[in-house]
Formats: C-alpha cells, structure tokens, sequence
C-alpha cells in the first residue's frame, strides 16, 4: 500500500496517475475555496471538509463527526475520485486538515497520501482555475469500527488516549471554540505539529517513533487518538503510520463532543 506521506518528486512521477485534492480549511473562518481559487496545485480538486468530510456538527456528536459513508461517497465521485484512484492530498497547514482525507480514504481501503510540505513544497506555478474532472464510481464502505472508538474508550485506563492539541490547549490555558478548557483525565500530548521539522516536511520514522515513546506510546497497548474535533487527530494517526507503530484508533467526536457534557471528568495542567 501506498505510504501514508510522500514528497513532491513522488508525485511528479506519478503524473496523471494520481488526483491531487487540495484540503484547505480554517478554524478562524477563513474559506479554504477561496484559498484555492486564489492558487492550488495544477490539477487539483477541492474537497470542501465541512460538505464532504464531516457530517453536521451537535454537542452530542461534536464539531466534526464522520459524514455518513454514502454522502462522502457522492463527493468523491463528483471530484472525480473513484474506487481505484490515488489520492494525493495537501494543505497549507502541515496536513493537519488534508489528513483527514487520507485518513478516511486509507482506512477504507483506498490508495492515499499527504503531500510532504504541502503547498509550501511546490516550487512550480499555481492554478486559478478549477479543474474539468469526469465523475467517477466511488462504493460507500462503511467506517472500520476496529479504527474508531467513543468516550467509554478514552476514559479506559488500558488504552493510552493521545491529545494532538497544541500544549496550551492541553493544558486548559486557552480554548478557542469548545465548551470547556483542559484535557480527558490520563491523556498525554502528543501536539500534531511536532511530527514536522522546521520546513514543514514529516520527521524521520525513527525520530517519530522516539517523539511517541516519550509519550509512552510504545506500540505494546492500544492506542485512542483526539483532538478539538477529530480533524488533525488524524495527522497523529497517520504519523504513527509512518513511524511503523501499530494504527491507532480516531475519537471522531474529540474534545468538542467529550467537552460537551459537564458530568464528564477534566484534567488541567501537564
């Protein structure tokens, strides 16, 4: 299977036989579309998160739940993505957002990888222009629920629960959009930026795998990953991929959905 990150040289290679998806989004409202009109990679299609990737947020379900199987289905299909097409996805954030694309794609059998750097790593021109695309044949599959758990699941001592949040929202000292500041009791931060190097481009397996066993992530215990809103949980996910660990498990509701009910415990501090 295709690794979960390639570079750029992978996929000039690669040519036509690959669908590059730009997956631009913006917790501060800004429009990822009108990001990519302004300039995509050539070739790519935009995939709209909130239509394509999550299903309409609640309290009970979080900001961001998975979308229902046939609804991603029809996206993919219309952005000519089909039951045999390799997906090469990207942002302009590290992959934080574009990981969730290839986190569904991936974990439902699909050929599907971040591009190393992101828009950052093209030094070619950009595109203004939307690409003509034939839709394609794309089969609902339902969601692994072996690769998903719930709020029973990160509250269970045995599992080792991975926070990807950035280390201030960890720790409760700021929480921009989600009911309640802090963390789930027992959870270790492992901040999805950290899998990047200055330049923006995946660490080394090995320096990966030693960021995640200092985090006691060590691949002997099961492992839950969340985040705000099971977005770029799955930049975690897939970095414990690359680092050759056992795959992890997505909390799709996150930190919006557990936050949400008062009665649940939370944790501050480190």
């Amino acid at each position: 299977m295709l690794p979960p990150v390639v570079d750029v040289a992978w996929w000039r290679a690669a040519g036509g036989d690959v669908r590059l998806a730009d997956v631009r989004w913006y917790l501060d409202g800004r429009s990822g579309r009108a990001a990519y009109d302004a300039g995509h990679l050539p070739g790519a299609v935009f995939v709209d998160l909130d239509r394509w990737l999550a299903a309409p947020g609640s309290p009970a379900e979080g900001r961001h739940p998975l979308p229902d199987p046939a609804v991603f289905a029809v996206g993919m299909a219309a952005l000519g993505i089909g039951d045999d097409t390799t997906v090469v996805a990207y942002d302009d954030a590290g992959g934080s957002v574009a990981a969730r694309l290839v986190w569904l794609l991936r974990v439902t059998g699909h050929e599907a990888a971040l591009l190393d750097g992101g828009l950052a790593a093209w030094d070619g021109p950009l595109e203004q222009a939307a690409p003509d695309v034939a839709p394609a044949v794309f089969t609902p599959r339902p969601w692994p629920a072996e690769r998903l758990a719930g709020v029973p699941d990160v509250l269970d001592p045995a599992t080792v629960v991975v926070d990807a949040r950035d280390p201030a929202r960890f720790r409760g000292e700021h929480e921009p959009v989600d009911p309640r500041a802090g963390h789930v009791p027992g959870a270790v931060n492992v901040p999805h930026r950290g899998n990047l190097d200055a330049d923006g481009r995946f660490l080394p397996a090995g320096a990966l795998r030693e960021r995640f066993a200092a985090a006691g992530v060590t691949g002997e215990d099961p492992v839950v990953v969340y985040c705000g809103s099971g977005v770029t949980a799955c930049h975690d996910l897939l970095a414990l991929e690359l680092a050759g660990l056992p795959a992890g498990r997505l909390h799709a509701g996150s930190w919006s959905q557990y936050s949400s009910d008062p009665d649940r415990p939370v944790a501050t501090g480190d």
